[in-house]
């Protein structure tokens, strides 16, 4: 049991483990992620729909979406950005490794007679001889990123865009960082039964890395026949951090953005956006 524990707040090293396909695939959780994404009312998989409209408006004009606009949502989810805009007569492709995302997605888009190509994969292995208009990524999924996956999806991104194409993606700020606290909780069924249908023990231990801008919440889940690990990674920047990532990788930032309804810049925000083209 001492080990047990020993190893339950272990301290890793950044990003030494990626779980994220584990928990986007898990048929309990991604059953508990598809709610939350659904779920108009709060900012938790999704922003809220009245910020989602917002969005989807303002890149509507910022990019001048229309009938030709080759659009690439790169961790789509269920579609609620992917079928607004194919409302708005883009040619729309979405990409997720969440089955059940992808499912609803489609079905969504099919009452509508929405034409969208879902694509059920981890984005991080997406290639197509398509070439996009505008990629975005947004709730800040770059975060949830190691440097080389960042890396190696940033030079996917070049590829993949037209000669005049652009990237829209936001991330957490230094702010945001900066607000996080290192804790270690303990609760039977934490998080309300998130993470499993039947009675587990829940741990849940917040480690920040000052030096590389991160931070990992750290799952632990114990239920009677089996106990697994899940790593929440988050990366944290500041405009000149993302900028350089950018620079490396062939990406000139255009613009920094309060967020993706194209609201003005402040560094006291948690969030912030840029606006990105092929350099």
């Amino acid at each position: 049991m001492f080990k047990k524990l020993e190893e339950i707040n272990r301290r890793p090293n950044p990003f030494e483990v990626y779980t994220a396909l584990d928990l986007w695939n898990d048929e309990h959780t991604s059953e508990r992620m598809l709610a939350f994404h659904l779920n108009e009312a709060i900012d938790v998989s999704s922003r809220k729909a009245a910020f989602i409209d917002r969005s989807v408006e303002w890149i509507v004009r910022r990019f001048q979406v229309n009938e030709f606009t080759k659009i690439a949502d790169f961790g789509c989810g269920p579609g609620l950005y992917a079928n607004r805009l194919a409302r708005e007569k883009a040619i729309v492709t979405g990409i997720d490794f969440s089955e059940r995302s992808i499912r609803h997605g489609k079905e969504a888009a099919q009452k509508e007679g929405l034409k969208i190509n879902y694509v059920n994969r981890n984005y991080l292995d997406f290639t197509t001889e398509d070439r996009f208009d505008l990629i975005i990524m947004i709730m800040c999924d770059f975060c949830a990123l190691s440097p080389s996956q960042r890396k190696n999806l940033l030079r996917k991104f070049h590829a993949l865009l037209q000669p005049e194409g652009k990237v829209l993606l936001d991330v957490y700020s230094i702010t945001a960082f900066n607000s996080r606290e290192e804790t270690a909780t303990y609760s039977m069924n934490l998080l309300d039964g998130f993470w499993s249908p039947e009675k587990y023990y829940g741990f849940l231990n917040t480690f920040k890395y000052s030096e590389e801008k991160i931070v990992l919440d750290k799952y632990t889940i114990v239920e009677a026949d089996r106990s697994r690990t899940i790593y929440n990674w988050l990366q944290y920047f500041n405009p000149e951090s993302l900028e350089k990532e950018f620079n490396e990788n062939g990406l000139l930032v255009e613009e920094i953005l309060g967020d993706v309804t194209g609201s003005i810049y402040k560094p006291d925000k948690k969030e912030f956006a840029i606006v990105a083209k092929r350099s």
